[in-house]
């Protein structure tokens, strides 16, 4: 490289090219990259067809003393990178580290709907998941099970979880946590909170929109339905709207999940079988129980509240 500085820079003297000029072109010969890439190309590249590319050997390197500095740039979140095309020095633009990686969160996040949760479920992670009690393990186990089973053979039916304890012991979460693995793997999820779900429901008569949003849980590729059993729902949606979304994805067979402070088998009588009225109707939370135990397997979890902590 040394020999080819002094043939660079006596054929600047022979050119008489002005002394700004001169100086840019020695500086861009000293970059480390640069010199590098005049080693790796040396048979390829002519000195004048290096001197006729000095410009872009100037502007990879001003670019990239920019980018060093913080300072604002052309296209941000892309590095210079040098390149020959048809004995031409070119500067190509290739994405940085950090926004392929910026890209491959967005496009995660993008996979999953959350609807009426908070923001920071999308950080939950199985890796995160507390492991400090036996109920914790299995239902961590399964999980695990159903994101390798599933992502390994789409194609058929696989049962989803239903998860019920008490308050604080990491229901939401671990829905969030498979919900985040599973949309690493490309899948798309909608989790959501079913008492918000059911006032955003009210709300939508009035604008024509009810149908539109049941719609998009009952056609959910993986659909999650956090804190089922904590409100009292009328007959209307139970029947029309639950009811409805449980039994196509017990046609279609898609996978389901819940998440609940009551037990599967006390769902039925303390949660689906008396409506907002009063009414007993027995025989209507008996279907949709039917499409419950259809869709899922029940986990129990126990330990300790952690929101305590």
């Amino acid at each position: 490289m040394e020999d080819m500085g002094k043939e660079l820079s006596k054929r600047l003297v022979e050119n008489k090219w002005k002394k700004k000029y001169k100086e840019i072109i020695e500086k861009s010969l000293k970059d480390d990259d640069v010199q590098l890439f005049l080693r790796e190309n040396k048979d390829r590249l002519s000195h004048q067809e290096i001197l006729k590319g000095a410009s872009k050997l100037y502007e990879f390197v001003d670019l990239k003393q920019k980018i060093a500095e913080g300072k604002e740039v052309f296209a941000p979140g892309y590095s210079p990178q040098l390149t020959i095309s048809d004995h031409h020095i070119e500067v190509t633009y290739v994405p940085t580290k950090k926004l392929i990686e910026e890209r491959r969160l967005r496009e995660i996040n993008n996979r999953i709907n959350i609807v009426n949760l908070p923001k920071s479920i999308r950080k939950a992670t199985l890796e995160n998941y507390y492991r400090d009690d036996d109920g914790r393990m299995i239902a961590l186990k399964k999980a695990i099970e159903f994101v390798a089973n599933y992502t390994e053979t789409p194609n058929i039916f696989h049962k989803g979880l239903y998860l019920s304890g008490s308050f604080g012991v990491g229901k939401t979460y671990l829905l969030g946590a498979i919900a985040n693995k599973l949309a690493e793997k490309g899948i798309k999820v909608t989790l959501v909170h079913m008492p918000s779900f059911a006032v955003e429901i009210k709300n939508s008569i009035g604008k024509n929109t009810t149908m539109e949003k049941v719609d998009a849980l009952k056609k959910a590729p993986v659909l999650m339905i956090d804190d089922i059993g904590a409100d009292q729902l009328s007959s209307w949606f139970r029947d029309d709207v639950l009811g409805v979304i449980l039994q196509y994805r017990m046609q279609e067979e898609l996978p389901t999940f819940f998440s609940s402070n009551i037990a599967l088998d006390d769902l039925e009588e303390f949660y689906l079988t008396q409506n907002t009225r009063g009414e007993l109707e027995p025989l209507k939370a008996k279907r949709i129980m039917e499409r419950i135990r259809f869709l899922v397997d029940e986990v129990v979890i126990n330990g300790e509240n952690r929101r305590n902590k």
